[in-house]
């Protein structure tokens, strides 16, 4: 025992390294782990905004939940924001009071909270559209992609529920049209209402407790064990990595996890952090004591969801009135198509698509390295169009404020959206569908003459002609453009053209191949990758492009 007693400091915490390490390998696994590699390039930062906001959001969210009273029963306000003394409000929406003027602190804690949430839903639409334009969806990452679309859908309804707990006229207003999207259920509509807001909206005192659980615990707790999965299979499978000399499918090229990317890391959530609190000290966001408490009879002029449900405000607003009764009962086909049935399907091709494309293409490959979004010209322009699509719904849902801002009939703007939701998004497809071929094109014109170096020559013939140049290794193994023409099925020779089954699924799925891969006689590009190995590892050749 003198002798253990004896021993110094460090001989002590070498001697607990030793027994933790004895009994769960941990020196092993930090070894093995703390050298792995992430890419550099700015892009890859996209996901961390949306990681280091949720942070955010945890933190400042359990402050708010000291303070914030989740209960509906009505009570007459008597605090220190003098205009509505005197008013009957419910309790959440007093505390909500409460936390802006009476406690220390509280006015900055609700705007960092609230841009939090709009910045971490911002960040992962973001995120999932670089993932989707440079193909980072492809084999072994589809389980990835499922769960970012997973997250994207449950931060949307997180973001909705936090936005509808002050129980203010702006989000009451909200609440109710989500009553009757509930509503417009076929069957068992009206059960789905009750059960959620307990009765009839707004009598019910049980809703905002309800919300305010599912707010705080039943969301989180699924979003944080996504967040989980998705980071354990990100460190699995590692990075992807831009094409670029020496970049292989099967390797990536970055700094170490330690000590550059966790100083990196740990500098950027400050950073956001920053951002954050700058944000919400300069910039004012829901105001609910503007609004005044809900009530039935009353509605905000020109009230606007926040922006990632303003899709689904626009789809309502350029709907045409549509109904059908059935036997006593009228389904609500204005409500029901754009609230339930066009996000349902939205969501569920988003997430399909990677096995969409993988069956239309044929690639089983594994990817490691990126698309340019330009040498997949197919499925650029798909994302476009859903981008469009996308817009031209979100600008519908202030459809009235445009009116007015701009002086414009509200019957033009709404038929406006109404065309644009279908011309929208095929402009779209068109035009960055031929974007991407003509840069194609001028990345092989570049590999073949060189590029410009501004000197003019004088030939002895006396002639002027100016002088090209190659360009430089890194920028030759970027623009080396991948040929698809061993992905591209042939059409099928039936012997007997019989209608059967087979030969139907046959055709199509030839024509989805070719609808994604054969541009060939558009451009010698083609950007789905190269079966041969060696250079085509490399962002090389790997064809005769």
């Amino acid at each position: 025992m003198a002798g253990r007693k004896g021993r110094s400091g460090p001989q002590r915490l070498g001697s607990l390294v030793e027994g933790v390490n004895d009994r769960l390998g941990a020196t092993s696994f930090l070894d093995r782990n703390i050298k792995k590699a992430f890419p550099k390039h700015w892009s890859f930062l996209l996901g961390e905004i949306a990681l280091y906001s949720f942070v955010i959001l945890v933190v400042t969210g359990v402050f708010l939940t000291l303070f914030f009273k989740p209960s509906g029963t009505t009570l007459v306000y008597d605090g220190s924001y003098a205009p509505l003394k005197g008013v009957r409000m419910s309790e959440a929406y007093s505390s909500t009071l409460d936390i802006t003027f009476d406690v220390r602190g509280g006015l900055l804690m609700r705007q960092i909270h609230h841009w939090a949430a709009n910045v971490f839903l911002a960040a992962i639409v973001v995120h999932l559209m670089r993932i989707f334009f440079t193909g980072a969806f492809r084999k072994p990452r589809e389980i990835n992609w499922v769960i970012g679309v997973t997250m994207f859908v449950l931060a949307l309804a997180e973001g909705f529920a936090g936005y509808s707990l002050p129980d203010d006229l702006l989000s009451g207003t909200g609440l109710r049209i989500a009553q009757g999207i509930m509503l417009s259920i076929p069957v068992v509509g009206t059960y789905v209402s009750m059960w959620a807001f307990g009765g009839e909206f707004p009598a019910s005192e049980d809703f905002i407790p309800r919300l305010f659980t599912v707010h705080i615990l039943l969301v989180p707790g699924i979003l944080i064990a996504l967040v989980t999965a998705h980071l354990m299979i990100l460190w699995h499978q590692t990075h992807t990595t831009w094409p670029g000399k020496g970049r292989r499918e099967m390797s990536v090229n970055g700094e170490k996890t330690f000590p550059h990317f966790a100083t990196q890391s740990a500098a950027y959530f400050l950073f956001t952090f920053g951002v954050l609190a700058l944000m919400a000290t300069l910039f004012q966001i829901n105001p609910v004591w503007l609004y005044g408490p809900f009530a039935p009879d009353q509605i905000s002029s020109g009230s606007q969801p926040d922006w990632y449900v303003g899709f689904l405000e626009g789809s309502l607003r350029i709907m045409g009135p549509l109904s059908t009764t059935v036997g006593g009962h009228t389904v609500s086909w204005n409500v029901l198509l754009p609230a339930v049935v066009l996000p349902g399907v939205f969501f569920t091709l988003i997430g399909l698509y990677p096995f969409a494309e993988r069956w239309a293409t044929g690639d089983e490959r594994v990817h490691h390295l990126l698309d340019r979004p330009r040498n997949a010209p197919t499925r650029t322009a798909i994302g476009a169009a859903a981008v469009v699509w996308y817009i031209d719904l979100l600008a519908a849902g202030g459809n009235d404020i445009l009116s007015d801002t701009f002086k414009i009939p509200l019957f033009w703007t709404t038929w406006l959206f109404r065309v644009g939701f279908f011309v929208g998004p095929v402009a779209a497809f068109v035009i960055a569908r031929r974007v991407c071929l003509s840069l194609q094109r001028r990345d092989l014109r570049i590999r073949e003459e060189g590029v410009e170096s501004g000197l003019i020559s004088l030939s002895p013939a006396g002639g002027f002609a100016e002088r090209h140049e190659q360009p430089s290794e890194d920028r030759e193994a970027v623009l080396r453009t991948r040929r698809p023409d061993e992905l591209v099925a042939p059409y099928p020779d039936h012997l007997i053209p019989l209608p059967t089954p087979d030969r139907a699924r046959t055709q199509v799925r030839t024509r989805a191949n070719r609808f994604y891969l054969d541009y060939q006689s558009e451009s010698y590009g083609g950007g789905q990758g190269d079966l041969k190995r060696g250079p085509a590892e490399n962002g090389g050749d790997g064809g005769d492009g």
